[in-house]
């Protein structure tokens, strides 16, 4: 059954966003990533800000921050603004399977959380490589199954859960991996901690921010039906999903023009 209102819809809407790890996997796919070596950087699926905001002020990098939902940009704008960080940072929107860039152009390209939304990876992963200059590095941080679940665990998160997402196997993504066009490829795998996300969350997003999606929910949890489905839906997530949920971080270089 198609949903009214998206997972995704509903993030945009109050203004919140997350991924799988938090900083802790963030700050790790950014080392695999020699982000130190890198001047600009394409981040897809923005959401917040969060992480264009973390590039920009600790790396001193420049990001150009592209989401498909015109409400995340508005939110991530305010978010860099608070960080004081908007020279450094310009926004997009735009499709990860046809992005608005010229071909081998930024240094570096970070997804979070993006993929598993997608059914067509292998399409995104080639847009991703085709902006990245030979030689740059893209990395990605996404949800997993450590092995396949039951059918009902796996259905609370299928394309026609108001999650609507395709998340694949840990086994799954190496083999999408070593079909990339990339070299140096590494794929880490590690358990999730349902106390763990809930932390690495609040650190992520931050407390305020938090509060503050929170008091737009609740209103609308009583007055729209579709917020109503969604919050439940998503809430009540049994607790022996997160036995066979996994982090997957992808790293890999484009190959220099001639290898």
């Amino acid at each position: 059954m198609t949903q009214e209102m998206s997972y995704l819809d509903m993030q945009a809407l109050v203004g919140i966003t997350k991924h799988t790890g938090g900083f802790p996997a963030t700050e790790e796919l950014l080392a695999m990533c020699h982000i130190h070596d890198a001047k600009e950087v394409l981040e897809i699926g923005c959401g917040i800000g969060v992480g264009a905001s973390h590039l920009a002020r600790k790396y001193g990098l420049k990001v150009m921050a592209t989401d498909i939902s015109e409400e995340m940009l508005q939110w991530a704008r305010q978010r860099v603004e608070r960080e004081g960080v908007t020279g450094q940072v310009e926004f997009q929107r735009a499709d990860v399977l046809e992005l608005p860039f010229e071909a081998d152009r930024f240094d570096a390209v970070i997804s979070e959380s993006v993929l598993a939304f997608l059914e067509d990876k292998d399409r995104a992963i080639r847009e991703m490589t085709r902006v990245l200059k030979p030689g740059g590095w893209l990395g990605l941080n996404e949800t997993c199954w450590l092995r396949e679940p039951p059918a009902g665990l796996a259905t609370k998160a299928d394309p026609s859960s108001a999650l609507g997402t395709y998340i694949l196997t840990a086994d799954e993504w190496r083999a999408v991996w070593n079909a990339a066009a990339l070299e140096e490829t590494e794929v880490r795998v590690s358990a999730v901690d349902a106390a763990k996300e809930v932390r690495s969350r609040l650190s992520w997003v931050g407390a305020r921010q938090i509060l503050r999606a929170w008091s737009r929910i609740i209103p609308m949890y009583f007055t729209r039906p579709a917020m109503r489905s969604v919050v439940k839906e998503t809430l009540g997530t049994p607790s022996e999903y997160y036995a066979f949920m996994g982090l997957a971080l992808l790293t890999g270089r484009k190959p220099a023009h001639g290898n």
